[in-house]
């Protein structure tokens, strides 16, 4: 899977093997469907499915355009800014 020039000079952080949810949405109570994390600073947000999508929310405010999934057994990263999923790890 190609990678952008955004992974360029970026310390990639690495997705944890559990999170306890969507961080903003644990402190409104709100449910979400799939959770990714930023790999620039390693928030933790919902995905463009669920109804609040904390992550892409993450990436507008803040500029960082890298995630990853953060659900079991899945490897993958994602640059919004180009729209290209690559395989992390």
């Amino acid at each position: 899977m190609p990678r952008c020039e955004h992974y360029e000079g970026v310390e990639i952080l690495p997705v944890p093997g559990e999170t306890a949810g969507c961080e903003e949405c644990l402190k409104t109570g709100d449910s979400w469907v799939h959770l990714r994390m930023c790999l620039q600073c390693g928030q933790v947000g919902c995905c463009d499915s669920s109804p609040n999508r904390h992550a892409r929310k993450h990436h507008e405010a803040h500029s960082h355009h890298l995630i990853g999934s953060a659900e079991p057994g899945e490897t993958w990263g994602y640059c919004y800014i180009h729209d290209i999923y690559t395989q992390l790890g």
